[in-house]
């Protein structure tokens, strides 16, 4: 269940009478739990509650319905249980149907509220349903509650009226519900003179049925669009009930008024809505959530959407605001400063060409109202108006609803603003009418030209429109009043690895890149925003910064995008490393993303930031470096090339043996022992074999492995030769040519790299991103490797060594990319261009040393599988502290101490590899010259 959905069943809980008894079980299926887990706890196999009336979830909460005037005692009683502790519950919670407290038992956190009013407080309990709680949502869930309202209103009206559902009409249907939103928020921000204004209309004058509520709404829009002193010639005339309503315009209720048919249902829905207190809307947040209301394909996302603030200042911190801050420190009290900064922020452009509901746009606004407002109060101005205007936060967004949406998002931001720092009555003075110019664009930001949207100077001709939501395209040549000023591109735009892309944006990204190179199918779908950044830059100053998954700083795309990046002079200035970028769905670990900001005009330092050792969210560490290169690390531009040999002195890798044999070459456990009974001379035919899933889960399976000679008495056997007859029938219906001639000895495997040895080491080609290390293991020397695994036959255990470490994990993540999510191993671009020193005989063996170790702690949870061994949930104490042992000795072998995080191991290696591979060139030059004396 999402946070929308759980709102939802919270509020229809809170709504029903009261029943001890079965409070416990509908709480918790209103978190999402199912009801073969909730009848479990009913019939008392797995409620192992000490408490009367209570009931205890595992690792989540202990909860009881209590006797009235009970819930404080209660909630001691649950709080000192011994099974609460033994449970490890994350939660108390105690209730009479009259009142209703919980704690939230790691941080002590408590809630204290009238029963009816839990709904309230569901934001606090979001971690019930593996939802992570941000701030925002936990301290006032008015966001996630007026976007439930709206979803049930929406889904309900376009029942009723399925022609709004077609595509001719649905930006009728949205832009209908914007003009609600503003209404909801209107009326409960003075704006209407009168608080509850619009509900309590529609609540008296439809009726209860609600067969004329679309009459009343429609009378109500076309008020709204008619200049008061023009109102009693306006035909028809108004009714005294909607005359009362202020002239908005501004484009919002101009053009049709009509209204879709309401139910009783959704009138009802209208009303809920509309009884919430719109004034704690916070813009950001409920724009990014009820995005998803009008979109079919992401209805079942609702309320997934939302962005947390910390994460956005990530992006718009180090992008401008932070220099903004720095300019105000140093302002202090000189007037002549002060007003110089205000000067500044009134000509910064910030634009967002793939602004969704505007929430980037919006936080930018509301931070730099805030060093406004504190300009003005140094200067003992506070009265006074800003020069900020909305205009100069431009947008763009494919699709209507979340466009409308992030221009309402900023007018009522600009709202709060006033009303904040200069005060209600100077707010409501200029907020109306509204302002028509449209200043978001509904268009494909990868087909637009973004000059026209965010000119370098403001010398479009000033257009208005009849309409804010349904403007024409060249609306967008407004002047900027403050022309000349800085611009700052931001966002996050859509990721789209190419196996996900349609058509269409496929052809977008032919658009951008396929007059620049000939490999651009393989970019992710974000790549074309940070090009046609790039773009932006060369034809006016301009900083850009996107988050992005950080495929597109790893592996096969780095070559590819960012040359062309660096040919427009655009260098990286700031970059935030890896970290995760989670939203409000339940068990979302969250997408792992980059910034990048991008720039051709600065000179100042560019700054590193990753996560904090530690690995919170909320700890970052900033390191001022010269230079940032594409992996995202300190040092040189250089790009990471495929080596047919090892730069460092480890022993040679090579990728296992591939089949080609549909299958026939192959055994289980039981196929093999049915054959040796049959036939046993046929033992001497069949080898133990390896691949990436074989070696990682544990898995027994076996082969054929057959020369010539062999062949000849294999086939023999019946079955066998059943077997390689399958295998040629199978490549010679090949349309590959080398398969079919593959066909003439169907016994043996299509690649054969097989290499007699004691022992391999062995390396899976694809495995899971969630290993604190990479799977490598030692197995005997007969054992088959298959193409999904790479081997390093009678190599030294010291390789296993350095394969098993933290140091390389990160090599082979940034320089070989992934699989999906999930790392893809690389010999000729991960081990043989991974940098190790100079290693004497000492570091050997004490590497040695620590693979074997390893190797026994594995040995001491025999028969547990890598994959089970290497959950970082499990884990087992002795395997991890033989890795980190391993990691100590390594990483002191590289600069005489542990390094402090990922960034730092990174920046080590790539200066390893440069100096290495300048080496390697001035080596080749020198041969060459020799040859042509």
């Amino acid at each position: 269940m999402n946070a929308v959905e759980i709102e939802a069943a919270i509020s229809d809980l809170a709504f029903q009478p009261f029943d001890a008894a079965e409070f416990p079980f509908a709480f918790l299926a209103a978190f999402g739990n199912k009801d073969t887990a909730l009848k479990r706890l009913r019939t008392g196999n797995n409620n192992t509650s000490d408490v009367p009336g209570g009931v205890l979830q595992r690792n989540n909460i202990h909860l009881a319905a209590c006797d009235a005037g009970a819930v404080g005692e209660t909630l001691k009683m649950l709080r000192a249980s011994p099974a609460t502790t033994k449970a490890k519950a994350k939660f108390i919670l105690a209730t009479d149907g009259l009142t209703l407290e919980a704690e939230e038992l790691t941080s002590g956190e408590t809630i204290d509220c009238t029963y009816p009013d839990l709904p309230n407080h569901f934001g606090f309990l979001l971690p019930l349903a593996g939802i992570s709680t941000i701030k925002e949502i936990k301290d006032n869930p008015i966001d996630v509650r007026a976007t439930s309202k709206l979803n049930k209103l929406y889904v309900e009206l376009l029942s009723e009226n399925p022609d709004w559902a077609k595509d001719e009409r649905r930006h009728d249907m949205n832009h209908f519900m914007a003009r609600l939103v503003f209404c909801f928020f209107a009326e409960d921000t003075d704006i209407f003179n009168d608080e509850g204004l619009f509900t309590r209309t529609v609540e008296q004058m439809s009726e209860r049925d609600g067969a004329n509520t679309h009459e009343v709404l429609e009378t109500i829009f076309r008020a709204m669009n008619i200049k008061t002193d023009e109102r009693v010639n306006a035909q028809p005339r108004l009714p005294v009930w909607a005359d009362r309503f202020p002239y908005v315009n501004g484009g919002l209720f101009s053009g049709s008024t009509e209204v879709p048919r309401f139910t009783r249902m959704a009138r009802i829905y209208l009303l809920h809505a509309g009884n919430l207190n719109w004034n704690q809307i916070n813009p950001d947040i409920f724009g990014s959530m009820i995005q998803a209301v009008a979109d079919d394909e992401e209805r079942g996302a609702l309320g997934m959407h939302y962005t947390s603030v910390p994460n956005i200042l990530k992006v718009l911190n180090p992008l401008f605001l932070d220099d903004l801050r720095a300019q105000l420190a140093e302002a202090g009290d000189s007037e002549r400063k002060l007003l110089n900064l205000r000067k500044r922020m009134a000509r910064i452009r910030v634009f967002d060409p793939a602004c969704g509901s505007g929430n980037f746009l919006v936080i930018a606004y509301k931070r730099m109202r805030e060093i406004e407002a504190e300009i003005n109060r140094r200067l003992g101005k506070t009265h006074l108006g800003s020069e900020i205007p909305l205009t100069n936060f431009r947008g763009i967004e494919l699709r209507d609803f979340p466009a409308e949406i992030a221009r309402l998002a900023l007018i009522i931001a600009e709202f709060q603003c006033d009303v904040l720092y200069r005060g209600q009555k100077d707010a409501l003075a200029e907020f109306l009418p509204l302002d028509a110019q449209n200043w978001i664009v509904c268009h494909n930001a990868l087909q637009l030209d973004w000059l026209s949207v965010c000119p370098p100077t403001g010398t479009g001709v000033k257009l208005v429109g009849d309409d804010l939501f349904n403007t024409p395209l060249d609306q967008t040549e407004i002047d900027f009043k403050n022309e000349g000023g800085e611009t700052y591109i931001c966002g996050n735009p859509p990721y789209l690895g190419s196996t996900w892309q349609s058509a269409e944006q496929k052809d977008d990204l032919k658009a951008i890149f396929n007059h620049r190179c000939k490999t651009w199918k393989s970019l992710d779908y974000v790549a074309g925003w940070f090009m046609k950044a790039a773009d932006y830059g060369t034809k006016t100053p301009a900083t850009a910064a996107f988050v992005s998954t950080n495929s597109i700083c790893q592996g096969q795309q780095v070559p590819i995008l960012w040359p062309l990046i660096f040919s427009t002079d655009n260098k990286i200035v700031f970059a935030h490393t890896s970290f995760k970028w989670a939203n409000l769905a339940s068990h979302n670990a969250g997408v792992t993303v980059v910034i990048v900001g991008l720039s051709s005009q600065s000179k100042a330092a560019r700054r590193l930031y990753s996560i904090a050792t530690g690995g919170k969210s909320d700890a970052v560490d900033v390191k001022e470096v010269e230079h940032i290169n594409a992996y995202l690390v300190a040092g040189a531009d250089v790009m990471v090339e495929k080596s047919v040999s090892p730069l460092s002195e480890i022993t040679a890798m090579d990728r296992g043996s591939g089949p080609v044999d549909g299958g026939n070459l192959f055994f289980d456990f039981q196929e093999k022992e049915q054959l040796i009974r049959a036939w046993p001379q046929g033992k001497a035919f069949i080898r133990n074999f390896s691949n990436s899933e074989e070696f990682i889960n544990g898995k027994q399976r076996y082969c054929l492995w057959l020369d010539l000679d062999d062949a000849e008495e294999a086939v023999k056997i019946p079955e066998i030769q059943q077997r390689i007859e399958r295998v040629r029938q199978m490549r010679l219906a090949s349309p590959k040519k080398q398969t079919q001639q593959e066909a003439n000895t169907p016994y043996r495997f299509s690649e054969i790299r097989h290499q007699s040895s004691k022992v391999t080491i062995v390396v899976p080609r694809v495995s899971s991103e969630n290993r604190p290390y990479l799977p490598v293991g030692l197995i005997e020397g007969g054992t088959i490797i298959g193409d999904l695994a790479f081997a390093l036959y009678d190599a030294p255990l010291w390789n296993m060594a350095l394969i098993a470490s933290r140091q390389h994990l990160v090599w082979i993540a940034t320089v070989c990319g992934k699989l999906e999510t999930r790392y893809r191993y690389s010999n000729t671009l991960g081990w043989n261009t991974f940098p190790v020193p100079l290693l004497t005989e000492q570091n050997k063996a004490d590497l040695t040393a620590c693979a074997e170790n390893i190797l026994l702690a594995r040995e001491a949870h025999f028969p547990d599988t890598i994959a089970k061994l290497y959950d970082p949930e499990k884990m087992p104490d002795n395997l991890r502290h033989a890795h980190e042992r391993n990691d100590e000795v390594l990483e002191r072998i590289y600069i005489g101490r542990r390094f402090k995080n990922d960034t730092e191991r990174l920046e080590k290696l790539f200066e390893l590899y440069t100096k290495m591979t300048t080496e390697a060139a001035k080596a080749v030059t020198k041969t060459k010259k020799e040859k042509t004396k």
